[in-house]
């Protein structure tokens, strides 16, 4: 795991903040070492009707409405939508830090749930928030180039699978900003975590960005993004990095994964050393399914 510290409190969480004329951003209140300062929930639009994309995890403030964690951030969606009407609920991917307060978003306001595909798998993963949304239920589900507009404004879907099967990134087409989820964040490198995760379909999706226009990226967490090709260049440089890390030390000698957390990630933040192993597994399948690497039981070996 590549990631910067988490800036110093006091964070914007419930804020309403203007990202550019047709974005404002919510943040809710769920940071961890795996999610920065917290989930970022974006509103696209600036006239009658908005898109909410990420509503982020549970918990509603609503009166009438389940709140399972007493967040308030559903409430502070409403509050930053004003009297706008919600034309869709839009997510990424199906984490539990993401899509939960899609439900009770819905029930407060009768907003559609439009996006990716549901996804539930036994995931033994390290992150209790990456473990997958069971209460998700889209009304439509969006495939790679399809659109959804409003006043104003058109989402485009940018299939992007590798953090999840069933990620979905958004492009914006009237300023050029591409809403990446947990895809392509610049505080962090994505935990690709089997079952699910796949990091040869997270590297054709990293290469899939590189050749668009997008100007500018909004993470689900984490700054925004101002120089979206130059940093997408360095996250494929530095898995092929790993990618050669792991094959110079199995040249050495068969290894554990823990052994090769241990040598590769030197002064890691000891609560990420799961997620780290997550990430090498996912270079170990795929090196394996390339015939370069092979494993018995625990212990891997080069061919």
């Amino acid at each position: 795991m590549a990631a910067m510290d988490i800036p110093p409190r006091p964070w914007p969480t419930g804020l309403c903040e203007l990202a550019e004329p047709l974005v404002r951003r919510v943040l809710a209140p769920n940071a961890s070492p795996y999610t920065y300062t917290g989930t970022q929930t974006y509103i696209v639009g600036a006239g009658r009707d908005v898109a909410v994309i990420d509503p982020g995890p549970a918990g509603t403030g609503v009166a009438g409405h389940a709140d399972t964690n007493g967040d308030g951030h559903v409430a502070a969606i409403l509050a930053c939508v004003g009297t706008a009407r919600i034309a869709a609920i839009v997510c990424t991917h199906t984490h539990r830090d993401h899509s939960p307060a899609a439900a009770p978003l819905k029930a407060a306001t009768g907003a559609p749930i439009i996006g990716c595909a549901p996804l539930v798998i036994d995931d033994e993963g390290p992150r209790a928030d990456a473990a997958f949304d069971p209460t998700y239920a889209p009304d439509r589900i969006l495939t790679d180039g399809e659109t959804l507009s409003g006043d104003g404004w058109t989402l485009t879907a940018v299939a992007t699978p590798g953090h999840t099967s069933n990620h979905l990134c958004y492009a914006l087409g009237q300023s050029g900003a591409l809403f990446t989820g947990d895809h392509v964040m610049a505080w962090s490198t994505s935990v690709v975590s089997p079952p699910d995760g796949d990091m040869a379909a997270y590297m054709a999706s990293l290469e899939k960005l590189q050749t668009r226009e997008d100007t500018r990226y909004y993470p689900a967490h984490g700054p925004a993004v101002d120089n979206p090709r130059q940093l997408v260049r360095g996250m494929l440089g530095h898995r092929r990095q790993r990618e050669r890390q792991i094959l110079k030390l199995l040249g050495e000698s068969p290894l554990a994964i823990p052994a090769m957390v241990s040598a590769m990630y030197k002064g890691l933040d000891p609560r990420l050393t799961g997620a780290a192993g997550r990430s090498v597994l996912a270079h170990l399948i795929d090196l394996e399914r390339r015939g370069e690497v092979a494993r018995s039981e625990d212990i891997w070996t080069i061919l």
